[in-house]
């Protein structure tokens, strides 16, 4: 049954608020970013972003819960889950991590800033980094499973050292402290984690 058109004009609406809440958190930061500011992006009224997202926190939180619990997400737990290659699966994961960090990092930046003084805040940003956790578990399961860890490492070991390389915190380093480009620390990672992980 296709969607009538109030639904339609519903999912307009609600996506509209969540991309103006996306653009001003990222631009401005979480604390300057004012409900009215959101509604007057939006083009909608103040009450319609408490209506739809529940103020700040609550779109906060529905931007990372959707970006974790994503279509995209799905797939690239289905590949790490077939993959056949232990090398080409840490491609995968190391690709991947880089994209999502690329796309996010703008809002990560706002988020771990604001994490500190904010609950809910805090709260958006172990989902964030919960999501992030379960891919890289999937991965060691899998790396496991083929028999290709090195001898001594176990898959919870092995999803420890990919959170110590592959977590945003990490990336901030790379590419905030010692300026690497997306595509050094690719190329740095994969050779890295395959000589950390994988068996000679």
């Amino acid at each position: 049954m296709p969607p009538t058109r109030r639904a339609e004009y519903a999912a307009q609406t609600r996506q509209a608020i969540l991309e103006a809440a996306l653009s001003l958190f990222t631009t401005q930061g979480y604390f300057a970013s004012r409900v009215e500011q959101i509604a007057g992006a939006a083009r909608v009224a103040p009450a319609t972003v408490y209506a739809v997202g529940g103020g700040k926190s609550g779109l906060l939180r529905t931007l990372i819960e959707s970006a974790v619990n994503s279509p995209e997400n799905a797939r690239i737990l289905a590949e790490i889950e077939s993959a056949t290659d232990p090398q080409g699966l840490i491609a995968l994961i190391v690709a991947t991590s880089g994209a999502k960090f690329g796309q996010w990092a703008p809002l990560m930046r706002q988020v771990v800033a604001a994490a500190p003084q904010e609950p809910a805040v805090r709260e958006s940003m172990e989902i964030a980094h919960g999501g992030l956790r379960g891919g890289l578990r999937h991965t060691a399961g899998r790396l496991a499973a083929l028999g290709a860890l090195r001898d001594g490492l176990d898959a919870a070991q092995a999803a420890d050292i990919l959170w110590l390389y592959l977590c945003n915190a990490a990336y901030f380093v790379r590419t905030d402290d010692l300026g690497w480009p997306l595509e050094k620390s690719e190329a740095w990672l994969t050779a890295v984690l395959s000589r950390e992980l994988l068996r000679p």
